[in-house]
């Protein structure tokens, strides 16, 4: 098992970590899976386009509209309900092939960590398997 610390600065933001995570797979494990785990309930991972920034602004602006952050009906006593249906759309684990020592991620995807109650220092947990042949 590998961690690292994600420390958010915004309400909402959405960090590429993909960087972080191939810098972790160990030396020697040429084929397997990385499982990606955010022990949070108001913060999620996802894979998506890395290569215009626009994506992730317009990624925020939907689910900012999908799920408004104050809303009378919200009952948690936090105020962060928004926070939490957010994560749990995006989810809080990944699975992503490894080959040749690197995360197999197409040509424009990279992982994202996806804060939605920041900004605060965040954790995120690698597991590592080889795959069996």
């Amino acid at each position: 098992m590998a961690e690292f610390n994600v420390v958010t600065h915004k309400d909402c933001e959405i960090i590429d970590i993909t960087r972080e995570i191939n810098e972790r797979v160990p030396a020697g494990l040429e084929c397997g899976i990385c499982h990606i785990f955010c022990p949070h309930t108001t913060a999620g991972i996802t894979v998506n386009e890395n290569a215009d920034p626009d994506v992730k602004r317009d990624m925020l602006a939907k689910l900012d509209e999908l799920v408004p952050k104050r809303e009378a009906y919200y009952r948690h006593y936090e105020g962060n309900s928004a926070a939490h249906l957010k994560a749990a759309l995006l989810g809080f684990s990944l699975a992503v092939p490894i080959r040749n020592g690197r995360l197999l991620l197409g040509t424009w995807q990279g992982i994202y960590f996806c804060e939605f109650d920041g900004p605060r220092t965040r954790r995120v947990q690698l597991f590592f398997q080889m795959a069996q042949e």
